[in-house]
């Protein structure tokens, strides 16, 4: 079954949102990310800041479907 979240009245996708979130933390990662040492490393700043984003977005999904206020909600 699809999970949605309420918002104001609209019924959104719970993968929507958690990809917003974690969308938002990447960008405030990004000055970190941008830093040198990625390069010294051989990495190009787009392929850190797409793992930094698919990690903080399996790890929000994973918290939120561990929380107990989801055992709750669900009947």
């Amino acid at each position: 079954m699809i999970e949605e979240i309420d918002l104001f009245g609209v019924y959104m996708p719970a993968a929507l949102v958690w990809a917003a979130v974690a969308a938002g933390l990447t960008a405030l990662l990004r000055p970190v990310l941008r830093l040198p040492w990625p390069r010294l490393l051989g990495y190009h700043a787009g392929q850190l800041e797409l793992a930094c984003f698919l990690g903080l977005w399996w790890a929000i999904a994973l918290l939120a479907d561990s929380s107990p206020v989801h055992a709750m909600v669900l009947p």
